[in-house]
């Protein structure tokens, strides 16, 4: 199979150089964006094991507030609850920044959660049930919880298209493009030493012939002098 080579280069001294210079920067790419690749892969699995432990985490809330909220509907009524839920007002405030890693912005969530207690969650506590208290308590943390696992499930997916991109790009330089400029380089080096050879014997036979011209002149003039 033929070795494939840049198109279109000629083979000159000055192509030669751009070229080498061309493949010592897509040398040092290809290892700054590997180190890259390795980086961003052990963040991914770093973050990974996060996102496992916050996601078992908020199960456990969940479940632990569904099963206080149907303790709730069972002692109070289903209607009474939903009276009750109705009075609580909004105590979450997000706001969505950014931060970088490894040049990949991902999302950082400020969350500003008003904990409160029984007096403060803007429903009477004489008509309700201590389930429902304990409900409200396991939701407002479910909330939080929930918040910081999208922010870290978001992450995970930006670091993996990143990952991806990366890669692709690693294999284009260490499989297409490094030596293709690795054989470009070799293809113009030995078409260049073909034509100093090419030149060398051609300026041979040059001075093979003048030196024979010279010879016959000479021969000519002690035959013939003056």
């Amino acid at each position: 199979m033929a070795e494939e080579i840049l198109e279109g280069i000629n083979p000159t001294r000055m192509e030669l150089l751009a070229l080498k210079k061309r493949e010592n920067l897509a040398v040092k790419g290809h290892s700054l964006l590997k180190e890259k690749r390795d980086a961003l892969i052990k963040e991914f699995f770093d973050i990974l094991d996060r996102v496992k432990g916050a996601r078992s985490d908020v199960e456990r809330i969940l479940k632990e507030a569904y099963e206080a909220l149907t303790l709730a509907q069972i002692e109070m009524g289903d209607l009474a609850v939903e009276k009750t839920a109705l009075s609580v007002k909004e105590s979450v405030d997000v706001k969505v920044t950014s931060r970088s890693i490894m040049g990949v912005p991902v999302p950082l969530c400020d969350t500003t959660f008003d904990s409160r207690d029984l007096v403060n969650r803007g429903y009477g506590f004489s008509d309700t049930s201590a389930q429902l208290d304990i409900a409200a308590e396991k939701f407002e943390q479910a909330v939080k919880m929930i918040i910081e696992l999208g922010e870290i499930e978001k992450t995970i997916y930006l670091l993996a298209e990143e990952i991806e991109s990366t890669k692709r790009r690693v294999n284009a330089l260490e499989h297409i493009m490094i030596p293709k400029l690795e054989n470009t380089v070799k293809s113009i080096d030995m078409r260049l030493q073909e034509m100093e050879r090419e030149n060398f014997v051609r300026l041979k036979m040059i001075r093979a012939t003048i030196e024979a011209n010279e010879a016959e002149e000479a021969a000519k003039k002690a035959d013939n002098p003056a």
